[in-house]
């Protein structure tokens, strides 16, 4: 059986991913975790994020929310740019974290690992590590409805939203949840002509693999590439069903899917797999 860590004084000709070239378009700080995993395979990854997260440029709403924090019994976290974007901007208002006692908090996947770094103390932690998996978790508990529940969301710009977030939205509202929506940092895609090099590998036919985490990544590669002939020889690999499904819907042929998308090791493993076929 294929393990998921290896060891590092295994030649790279025995390990399953060796020579094999792998797209990563994850934003930076995803993108060096996703690619160490890959190492640890034999891979050789090719750093290409088509999108960044950066801070927002207008805070009203969420220093609005900060601001009246205790109004809140749960806040649901999406990913840990949010997380990281929420604590920073609380540090930068100096705002004392104790405020946060009254709420409960969810996370998903190891990003509950990080709010446990900040000191906070993770209430939900969903089995399948999706937002549709917090939904779940959440309508178990009997007094959830009529709750306030703090979403802090990516402010998508440059390309249309998809439809993860709003669906996670309708998905609290349908459990009577009375639901505040707050861009806590932005989203946005990136210039192609910085990938001049990446792009032409590509349409070569050298790359084996483009990796996606996300379905605004897809969305950010399209944007880049002139048609589907561009990628037409490379494997497609998502990071977990939710991904893959809004990929197919955009037209990609999907090949890779991981099963454990709880981390990046799962999608590390899932391409090796693959790999091994």
């Amino acid at each position: 059986m294929l393990k998921r860590s290896t060891k590092l004084l295994t030649p790279s000709v025995q390990l399953p991913l060796h020579g094999k070239r792998i797209i990563v378009t994850a934003p930076r700080n995803y993108a060096a975790r996703l690619s160490g995993q890959l190492i640890n395979q034999g891979g050789m990854p090719f750093l290409m994020p088509t999108i960044e997260t950066c801070s927002l440029e207008n805070f009203t709403d969420l220093d609005a929310a900060l601001q009246h924090i205790d109004a809140f019994d749960w806040i649901a976290f999406t990913s840990r740019n949010g997380i990281d974007a929420f604590f920073q901007r609380l540090e930068d208002l100096e705002i004392n974290p104790l405020v946060l006692t009254k709420c409960r908090f969810c996370a998903i996947g190891l990003d509950s690992e990080r709010l446990a770094a900040l000191g906070v103390k993770v209430d939900l932690v969903p089995k399948e590590p999706s937002p549709a998996g917090v939904i779940a978790q959440l309508a178990k508990i009997p007094d959830i409805a009529q709750k306030n529940v703090l979403v802090p969301v990516p402010e998508v710009v440059g390309v249309p939203e998809p439809d993860v977030i709003p669906n996670f939205i309708a998905g609290l509202e349908k459990l009577g949840m009375k639901v505040t929506r707050v861009p806590t940092y932005r989203t946005r895609c990136l210039d192609k002509d910085i990938y001049e090099v990446e792009l032409n590998l590509i349409r070569q036919g050298k790359i084996d693999v483009i990796a996606f985490s996300s379905t605004v990544e897809v969305v950010g590669f399209l944007q880049m590439v002139d048609s589907k002939r561009d990628y037409e020889h490379c494997a497609i690999a998502c990071f977990g069903p939710y991904t893959a499904a809004n990929a197919k819907k955009l037209g990609l042929n999907v090949s890779i899917v991981a099963q454990d998308y709880s981390s990046f090791a799962g999608f590390a493993l899932a391409i090796a797999l693959w790999a091994l076929q």
